[in-house]
């Protein structure tokens, strides 16, 4: 890795917050406690807590059909045969609900999932891509492609959340990056958090495995420079932020919703989004629809935009029921554990390959050194 940097709050008091290594290798410059990370996936708990505050205003349920906001999707289809523009579909068993696209049941995919038809048709058009420069493009190719599957019969992680993001700005009436500006990073004071950074110098240098060994520059996803102001505000994928900020974030979570007398959110709203959404109460290895998450999944369900974990004897790691996460594409990650009274922040900026020797244990190897340690 790079460099990396830990923070680790623990009843009421961070008890733990360690800088190592390099931000820029080349430059020698290293890890500073206001670093900017690309967080990557880390944007989707944000973005998600977003539309349930839109929930608590009653604007809209988790039960409502999305082509309630998005009428052009009233009519989607399964995928049945055949390769784009020449598929055959099958109608839905149901409806897509706000509920299925929070907990990743929606039938959605992404592009990068390399998997099926369906997925080969996102990257055709350039889903999720520079080709596709706004939320309103996105939703409009989306309503073109039949589903991978009917909606809550099956798990696949995909771009549910940057759909959520596009219904935050419908049901609002804002641009997502005001909205989340005005309602959540304002008001928890993460002033360097967003969906590009003016503070260059404060930016992370990303990096990926180098074809001989040891770590390369990796090039940013999708024409994003990171600072520079995108036209595709990504829900799923897209924010910049620091530990200390997001650790703002998981205060307010480990505080039922509430830090320094600051509510972002219900209580009652965050039981419900951390309780197992998945169809039967199913676990992730139980419901998934490719296989490829079940290893890493054991033992946890999905939230409303979280992971759940449900029994730590079958995921094989220390920690307790209830712990609630999530984590990004270039190896950082966040958990809450509300049983401990617990958060923990990881950031870093190392894009695995695909090859098992690139990618690295993290979580797990953080959860055994952390709850090692407790009283």
């Amino acid at each position: 890795l790079p460099g990396t940097l830990t923070v680790v709050q623990y009843r009421g008091e961070t008890v733990h917050w360690s800088a190592q290594g390099m931000m820029d290798r080349k430059a020698a410059r290293p890890v500073r406690d206001d670093t900017i990370y690309r967080i990557y996936s880390m944007t989707k708990p944000i973005v998600s807590v977003a539309l349930m505050q839109l929930f608590e205003r009653g604007l809209v349920q988790i039960d409502d059909p999305v082509y309630k906001f998005i009428p052009s999707w009233e009519h989607l289809r399964v995928y049945e045969t055949g390769s784009y523009p020449n598929f055959q579909t099958v109608p839905c068993d149901r409806h897509m609900t706000v509920r299925d696209l929070l907990s990743h049941q929606s039938g959605l995919t992404y592009g990068h999932t390399m998997h099926t038809n369906v997925d080969a048709a996102y990257r055709e058009l350039g889903i999720g891509g520079p080709d596709v420069p706004t939320l309103q493009a996105m939703v409009d190719h989306l309503a073109t492609l039949p589903l991978e599957f009917s909606p809550g019969t099956a798990w696949l992680y995909s771009i549910s959340t940057d759909v959520v993001g596009h219904l935050v700005e419908v049901i609002s009436g804002q641009r997502l990056d005001a909205y989340l500006e005005q309602h959540i990073f304002e008001p928890l004071g993460m002033t360097d958090t967003g969906f590009w950074t003016q503070h260059r110098d404060r930016l992370a240098t990303n990096y990926r495995p180098a074809s001989g060994g040891g770590i390369e520059v990796a090039p940013d996803w999708v024409g994003r420079t990171y600072v520079d102001e995108p036209t595709f505000l990504s829900g799923g994928g897209g924010l910049v932020s620091t530990a200390g900020d997001y650790l703002r974030f998981c205060k307010m979570l480990l505080g039922e919703g509430t830090v320094d007398g600051v509510r972002i959110l219900g209580r009652k709203t965050l039981e419900l989004m951390t309780r197992n959404h998945l169809t039967d109460d199913q676990t992730i290895y139980e419901s998934s629809f490719t296989g490829r998450y079940q290893s890493s999944f054991a033992g946890n369900g999905f939230g409303l935009g979280f992971s759940v974990a449900l029994d730590t004897a079958d995921s094989q790691i220390a920690g307790s029921a209830g712990e609630y996460n999530w984590s990004g594409a270039a190896s950082t990650l966040f958990w809450i554990d509300p049983a401990e009274d617990l958060a923990v922040v990881f950031m870093t900026q190392y894009l695995p390959g695909s090859t098992p020797a690139t990618r690295y244990n993290l979580s797990r190897e953080l959860r055994a050194i952390i709850y090692g340690a407790l009283n």
